[in-house]
């Protein structure tokens, strides 16, 4: 587990952030096009750096738990996450830098972004479903 923070505001900042992405996730559970696992990693990102409590009690618990802690373990993340969030980045990166975004470089950017982002989710491992 990562060092925590012992200064006062910025602990709260990530306790705050951690709560907010958590409860992005639990949205995202309900909305098609909003991601949950990655504000799940989000939101233990920050609780690890800010409070174990709130980490351990994200990483355990018995619905959001298994979305993350194949990624925290190494064993992967699931399919569908997978998926989502590889469908999510084609969806929005390119035609921003497309139809939303004037300077060459930028475009270059978001697209390479895009390519990256694809890259790094291709190579993490899938997590395998039971029987």
């Amino acid at each position: 587990m990562p060092i925590q923070s012992h200064h006062p505001v910025l602990r709260w900042l990530l306790i705050s952030a951690g709560l907010l992405c958590t409860a992005l996730g639990i949205i995202g559970i309900f909305v098609p096009l909003l991601p949950t696992t990655p504000f799940l990693l989000l939101a233990a990102a920050c609780f690890a750096r800010s409070s174990e409590r709130f980490h351990c009690w994200l990483v355990n618990h018995s619905h959001l738990g298994p979305m993350i802690r194949g990624y925290l373990d190494g064993s992967g993340i699931p399919l569908r996450a997978k998926r989502t969030a590889i469908t999510l980045v084609w969806l929005t990166l390119p035609p921003s830098a497309l139809l939303l975004v004037p300077p060459v470089w930028a475009k270059a950017l978001l697209i390479l972004l895009a390519i990256g982002i694809t890259w790094y989710l291709l190579r993490l491992p899938t997590l395998q479903e039971g029987p």
